[in-house]
């Protein structure tokens, strides 16, 4: 028996009047639900827009733009003992009083006669009169067990199906996915390559997790090698990823001047570890309607978990958290904070969680408080040692040679750095000449950057060196500002 149709079985021997199930995949819900009835002796029937009322592997009255009728004739006319309503997508009546003022008669009415109304949903949006009325269930995504068992029913033939670690490496790939996104991911990888792979699974995942909105996979082909520095900041998270233990590792918060790499970090730690990075993005969950912005977080958020083990990272976060605590938005953003507080507190999957911020002061304090990550991390403007490091990688990626001057790079970032190199690569010029279009955000932010540094200051593990971030324990020179004398250069 599935885990949904024990928690159906139990909610209707309870006397629940009405569940909901919340399921992108109605067909396999209503399977579920079918088989269920069957094995309990319960009477059962369905309804939806298109068939209207009708017996399972029968036809239906066609009247399914009339849900009134089947609301109040029950799930099956003159039955004795318990009774199912199955009414598939009837959130799309839930805003006519007729209908809402029936699906309350039927509640009340349910726990004595034995009949129980099950409603299967993508979304629901409850009206008050019925909100504590419904039981709402989730229909999980499918584990690895179940996907293996899709995998070898679509590979029937010698040689499909790959074993071993090849095996893992499918199901992990395909872990996220719906059963019907699976069966269609290991057909496509069927008809490319003959086989299961899974890096056709791969790119199958890429889309449907752009389609779903707020979640996309961040593919990086490049480890700590390419990102010279944050040395403390990479040993920490590769013990923490790597080390066998009973506890599981939460994540970290990135503090740090923008272009100091905190974006790519969090894409080579996902390469280093062999683990898929999903960006969430935020921006991207909200919706129009009531409720809407919330829901999609969940579903994203029950997407990662199903994807464990896996790294969520979630960039600038103050930004998109930006109206926490105000009442413009009628607290969509405070329930959204709320809501990913709740998880990253709670959550029990092998999933680690990265986090970035330019502006601490502008997130919640409830963000860095202990257990919500394993640490809080800052990035300072890198050291001499660490621009040496810096300069060296991105010379090598644009065929730089050593020999050739390098330009004055006080003040500068990695991306600066890096941006120096790309365009000496793209318009044929030496360094110091490309230099001269540079203008390092230190200069602009000097004053922003300070401030940064003064939160951080006992608050923060340093990115570069073990220990707590201090100010006095590598002091920086003022950004030197051109003179506006008559005669200066």
């Amino acid at each position: 028996m599935t885990q949904l149709s024990q928690r159906v079985r139990e909610l209707v021997r309870a006397g629940f009047p009405a569940i909901g199930i919340r399921s992108y995949e109605s067909d396999e819900v209503l399977r579920e639900l079918v088989e269920l009835a069957t094995s309990e002796a319960w009477e059962c029937r369905l309804w939806d827009i298109e068939q209207g009322v009708r017996s399972p592997g029968a036809a239906g009255t066609g009247d399914g733009l009339d849900p009134l009728s089947a609301i109040r004739t029950g799930a099956t006319d003159g039955a004795t003992g318990t009774q199912l309503l199955v009414l598939e997508n009837l959130h799309r009546f839930l805003d006519s009083p007729e209908v809402v003022q029936a699906l309350l008669a039927a509640t009340r009415i349910g726990k004595q006669s034995g009949r129980h109304l099950v409603f299967v949903s993508p979304e629901f949006r409850l009206p008050p009169e019925l909100s504590r009325n419904v039981t709402l269930i989730d229909h999980g995504l499918p584990d690895r067990t179940q996907l293996e068992t899709i995998a070898r029913e679509t590979a029937t033939e010698p040689g499909e199906i790959p074993e071993g670690l090849d095996l893992e490496r499918l199901l992990d790939a395909a872990a996220g996915l719906t059963r019907a996104e699976a069966e269609n991911a290991f057909a496509l990888s069927l008809v490319r390559h003959r086989r299961l792979e899974a890096e056709a699974i791969w790119s199958v995942k890429s889309q449907a997790l752009a389609n779903a909105g707020g979640l996309r996979l961040r593919e990086s082909t490049s480890d700590f090698s390419a990102i010279g520095g944050l040395v403390h900041l990479k040993e920490f998270c590769r013990e923490a990823l790597t080390r066998r233990s009973r506890a599981l590792p939460r994540g970290v918060l990135l503090l740090g001047v923008p272009g100091s790499g905190k974006s790519a970090f969090a894409r080579a730690l996902g390469r280093e570890t062999r683990r898929p990075v999903l960006e969430l993005d935020i921006g991207g969950l909200m919706g129009s309607l009531v409720g809407q912005t919330e829901q999609r977080l969940r579903e994203a958020l029950a997407i990662v978990d199903a994807m464990a083990p896996a790294i969520l990272f979630v960039d600038e976060l103050e930004k998109g958290l930006s109206g926490a605590g105000s009442s413009s938005d009628g607290g969509v953003t405070g329930r959204l904070l709320g809501t990913l507080l709740t998880w990253l507190n709670d959550h029990t999957t092998d999933v680690f969680a990265i986090a970035t911020a330019n502006d601490i002061t502008r997130l919640p304090p409830e963000f860095t408080r202990a257990e919500r990550f394993d640490a809080v991390f800052f990035l300072d403007l890198p050291e001499r040692s660490e621009k040496d490091a810096i300069w060296a990688i991105h010379r090598a990626t644009f065929e730089i040679s050593d020999s050739e001057q390098q330009p004055d790079d006080h003040g500068w970032t990695g991306a600066e750095i890096r941006a120096c190199c790309r365009l000496a690569a793209l318009l044929g010029r030496p360094l110091t000449e490309t230099a001269a279009s540079i203008v390092p955000i230190a200069r602009g932010a000097e004053d922003a950057i300070e401030r940064l540094r003064q939160w951080a200051d006992g608050r923060c593990l340093a990115a570069s060196s073990r220990g707590i971030y201090r100010r006095e324990s590598a002091p920086r020179r003022r950004m030197r500002r051109p003179s506006l004398e008559p005669g200066s250069n």
